[in-house]
């Protein structure tokens, strides 16, 4: 699993000109979902996203988590963080799982970053064309991949 994490002071996912979700303060987070993703990926990225401190304390030092700060999360699935920009200039997405495999981790992804942080995450559509606005706080942006976790 690949997650692109951005602070955000603001968030929001629009499918089809309704708007799925939007928050406040929080995080915006890129899902990306491979064939070797398992069920210890979910476990092991959803406890480092809720405690990952990246969020001011009263000294302006990044040392609070999202939990610390009472902040919201919206999930968005994006293949195209598995993009392979290795040979040519149009991207292969082959290491992105296709959507029966991906929906149900997806799914299970959203089930456990809830129950970490202890309210709802907002999501988008799985394989929907999304417009995803979003003020990045920092700006901080921060890649984890569950394949490099050691």
């Amino acid at each position: 699993m690949r997650t692109l994490i951005q602070r955000v002071s603001r968030a929001s996912v629009t499918v089809e000109n309704e708007t799925r979700a939007s928050i406040g303060h929080g995080l915006l987070i890129l899902l990306g979902i491979e064939d070797a993703d398992a069920k210890e990926d979910i476990e092991w990225l959803c406890n480092k996203i809720v405690q990952l401190r990246i969020f001011d304390d009263e000294n302006g030092v990044m040392n609070r988590s999202v939990i610390d700060t009472d902040g919201e999360i919206i999930v968005v699935s994006q293949f195209t963080l598995h993009a392979s920009t290795k040979k040519g200039n149009r991207p292969s997405y082959i290491k992105a799982s296709k959507p029966d495999f991906a929906i149900p981790l997806y799914e299970q992804f959203c089930q456990q970053l809830s129950s970490n942080l202890g309210k709802i995450v907002g999501t988008g559509v799985f394989g929907a064309h999304m417009k995803v606005e979003l003020v990045n706080d920092g700006p901080v942006s921060i890649w984890i991949d569950t394949k490099n976790k050691e």
